[in-house]
């Protein structure tokens, strides 16, 4: 179907040399590798966005030379990309058909009726038929306006279509969902390139996979030949270990309390505590109120109703009050957002910049910034850090995804929050860079600082956290210990509190144990088991790994 040869991209220097591929009709590709490896260059190359500087394209047979993104769109070729293609200000309906609205009469007047009937079809493509056609863009959360874009991009005429990581935001049934409407595109003859750190998901979907390393293919093989293992040896050129040690620490007493945290309707009497030195895990299904509540505690939007109490240093709780970001860092508080690109991140700014934001005072004088301040600091988060880059003057538009996300955390450890609140902090990410941020946040915890992380990926919450919580409508209707948990009865807290319709995704299941607070044995790590842990003790040292 289509066929790339001997392609190559330079900017300052080699992005990608020498690639040469095959996709064939009907089959899912896993393009894989870590961050920084060539695969969205090659990926922008193939759809359009990306003029190579080496090399030559077939589309069954034919030169390919697409001058555009429309261009390879017209062609059959479509992308959906990390970065959302969509308008926040339009609807869903105009998003899904914005290059093709349905008109009608003489003049032209676009046809609203049949455009919300086109659109409920293209949403129930991948499972979101309960969302208004009329609904902004812009309203949507990251994960829903993810499977938005999925959709557009299905719609008409798709000969090959690229996926790059577009299951970074959703839960494992919005997965279940997509993978059911890619078996649909195969069968259908449609060429699919999957771009994925989720090796477990490249494993399940794919037929074959084609590793890149530092802009090169280090191999192509059939995927049932390669083992999790294999893959991650080819794609960061070394052996990983098995475990990843999240040390050994102490927890504390209560370090972060919230209380009767609301916003209707998406955030309803939300209450919970984390101690120092504890790793809390929030986990649902996407539009549940998990971001929602970080932004509320955050003070990035104002709630209806609730309190946020810290321990400073020790100390006994004290409630805070938080109006606004600004109020929450200076009482301890920080967020590394789910959008790091979008919200947490002056991309064209240097590192420095972007280190100092939290940091202003402390790299001023006179009220103006001082660079060779600005430096130093941003020099020493880069060394505490291991941020792969050239200096504290390299745009952050040039780091991988893992480390940007490690120049947001800088961010605020110069800041020396007491509480951390991660939103989705591995999401689009290579394993490597993922043990890193693991091995972070077990730095921290041993610290003693207190920290939430909210999660779509279950089994990562099920590694590396002590306690999890349950949030499903704006509730939170579990609360589980490690040791008390399974995946089921995770997934069954978390679709208590919808309807059949209002869940979007399929019948809930039922708990293969009784009530959601059943005991249970531990579940297994992302892409392998973890070990037997005990319930945090405040007494006792933790001594916690995650198997891999």
């Amino acid at each position: 179907m289509l066929s790339v040869h001997g392609i190559g991209k330079t900017y300052a220097g080699p992005v990608l040399a020498d690639i040469s591929l095959d996709l064939y009709a009907g089959e899912v590709l896993a393009l894989t590798g870590e961050n920084g490896a060539g695969k969205s260059t090659l990926s922008k190359i193939v759809g359009g966005l990306v003029t190579p500087t080496t090399g030559s394209m077939t589309l069954d047979g034919a030169a390919y030379t697409p001058a555009s993104r429309k261009d390879a769109e017209a062609l059959g070729v479509r992308m959906v990309m990390q970065e959302l293609n969509l308008l926040p200000t339009l609807s869903v309906a105009e998003n899904l058909f914005l290059n093709r609205l349905p008109q009608r009469g003489m003049f032209g007047w676009i046809d609203r009726a049949r455009l919300r009937e086109d659109a409920r079809h293209a949403m129930a493509q991948v499972g979101l038929d309960a969302i208004d056609p009329d609904t902004l863009v812009g309203t949507l959360g990251i994960g829903h306006q993810q499977m938005v874009e999925i959709a557009r991009n299905l719609i008409g005429d798709c000969r090959v279509l690229i996926l790059d990581e577009p299951t970074a935001m959703l839960t494992a049934r919005e997965v279940d969902l997509l993978f059911e409407q890619v078996e649909r595109l195969k069968a259908r003859g449609v060429a699919l390139v999957y771009i994925s750190h989720r090796l477990e998901e490249l494993k399940r979907i794919a037929r074959r996979a084609a590793v890149l390393r530092d802009g090169r293919l280090v191999h192509v093989d059939e995927m049932a030949n390669l083992s999790a293992d294999r893959l991650v040896t080819l794609m960061v050129g070394r052996d990983i270990g098995e475990r990843i040690d999240l040390g050994e620490r102490r927890i504390g007493e209560v370090a972060f309390k919230v209380a009767g945290m609301t916003r209707e309707p998406v955030v309803r009497d939300v209450s919970f505590e984390v101690k120092a030195g504890e790793i809390f895990g929030i986990s649902g299904l996407i539009g549940a109120g998990r971001t929602e509540l970080m932004r509320l505690i955050y003070g990035a939007d104002r709630a209806d109703a609730g309190t946020v109490s810290i321990a400073h240093d020790g100390g006994s709780l004290e409630p805070v009050k938080v109006s606004s970001p600004s109020d929450a860092v200076k009482s301890g508080i920080a967020l590394i957002t789910e959008d790091r690109k979008g919200e947490g991140l002056l991309l064209t700014q240097p590192i420095a910049a972007n280190i100092s934001l939290g940091n202003l005072r402390a790299v001023s004088k006179n009220g103006v910034v001082d660079g060779r301040r600005e430096a130093s600091l941003a020099r020493k988060q880069i060394d505490a850090m291991s941020i792969r880059s050239s200096g504290p003057s390299q745009p952050v538009s040039e780091l991988s995804g893992g480390n940007q996300q490690k120049v947001v955390i800088g961010r605020w450890l110069a800041r020396d929050c007491t509480v951390l609140l991660f939103d989705e902090p591995t999401r689009g990410i290579d394993v490597g860079a993922k043990f890193d941020i693991y091995a972070l946040m077990g730095a921290l915890a041993r610290e003693g600082r207190a920290l939430v992380v909210v999660s779509s990926d279950l089994r990562e919450l099920m590694s590396i956290c002590d306690r999890i919580g349950v949030m499903s409508a704006g509730q939170m209707t579990g609360m589980f210990e490690r040791g008390s948990w399974t995946q089921d009865t995770l997934l069954a807290a978390a679709f208590a509190g919808y309807t059949k319709r209002d869940a979007l995704l399929h019948d809930p299941i039922e708990p293969d144990a009784g009530a959601p607070h059943a005991k249970a044995p531990d579940a297994p790590a992302p892409d392998a088991p973890a070990p037997d842990a005990p319930a945090p003790d405040a007494r006792a040292p933790q001594k916690k790994s995650v198997e891999y």
